[in-house]
């Protein structure tokens, strides 16, 4: 029975250099963030930063402004104009194009980071993997993992699977054995176990609420339970992870490990949880929380 570990960690990224593809947290406070995407820097909200910036003059070539309604919305507004394709970054070999997104993001999470180097030590000495990445998104999580076998990505939104697409033709990963789906998560996940498929790793990043390609509604709350559920019936004793975060919810981190607890009480391992993080650039930088998150691993 995989073992409950109570005490809480913090997932730390501490942004990376890449030259002009680097990403850094350059301030936060009074309810924002600024930060560097390569050559660009922009303001985001950040309720999780109640503290005051210690740099007094943010200069951004953009900015989110929220709206007015609790649940999101708003609009970026720029100084400048910026490429309408975007601009190249990159994680260690993983190369990507980044460009603000109406959902105030841009296009990729770098919070992410330490997740990535966590899978990858999971599965270390494995070349011949299957892992599983759903709500994959743009595929940065799907392309880390590919250097150690065979990756299904899935994602709802047909966009977001060509944007991974061409991020993975973008890192000269295109050959790689990598299953691109358009599909809803839940419903992929309820065939495979109706297949009896197996995965050494699973990572998972499911949205507050989202639709499916064929207008599937899903509601976290309602329907992680269930998620979870069939995704612990992919694993098995050999299997080596499951990882779970997420966003923009009130709920603890606790919460999440108990889910996990319950589903994969049938295997061995440990279970841990805790927040995903990102530090402030130079010295005495603070830690800004950006998410939650629940892992299991079995060494």
């Amino acid at each position: 029975m995989a073992t409950l570990i109570q005490q809480p960690l913090v997932m730390e990224c501490t942004g990376w250099p890449n030259a002009d593809c680097a990403y850094r947290l350059l301030d936060s406070g009074a309810g924002r963030k600024w930060e560097a995407f390569g050559p660009y820097s922009f303001i985001r909200p950040e309720p999780q930063a109640m503290w005051q910036p210690r740099i007094d003059n943010w200069q951004a070539d953009g900015e989110f402004i929220p709206g007015s309604d609790e649940d999101g919305g708003g609009r970026w507004q720029f100084e400048g104009r910026l490429p309408d394709a975007g601009w190249e970054m990159a994680w260690n070999e993983v190369r990507f194009t980044a460009r603000p997104t109406p959902f105030r993001h841009l296009q990729f999470f770098p919070d992410m980071a330490p997740v990535w180097d966590w899978m990858r030590g999971q599965l270390d000495g494995m070349t011949e993997a299957e892992t599983l990445n759903l709500f994959g998104y743009t595929g940065l999580g799907t392309l880390a993992l590919s250097r150690h076998g065979k990756v299904t990505h899935v994602d709802a939104s047909k966009k977001s699977v060509a944007q991974a697409r061409e991020n993975a033709e973008l890192s000269g990963m295109a050959a790689r054995p990598i299953r691109w789906l358009t599909d809803d998560a839940a419903k992929f996940t309820a065939r495979e176990v109706r297949r009896e498929r197996r995965y050494d790793g699973i990572i998972l990043d499911p949205p507050k609420f989202g639709r499916g390609p064929e207008g599937e509604v899903w509601r976290l709350e309602e329907h992680l339970p269930g998620l979870v559920t069939d995704c612990a019936r992919l694993l098995d004793a050999d299997s080596r992870f499951l990882f779970l975060t997420v966003y923009a919810v009130r709920m603890s981190s606790l919460a999440i490990a108990g889910l996990l607890e319950e589903a994969l009480s049938h295997l061995p391992g440990q279970i841990e949880h805790g927040d995903l993080a990102v530090r402030e650039d130079g010295e005495g930088g603070r830690l800004l929380p950006t998410a939650i998150f629940a892992r299991w691993s079995n060494p």
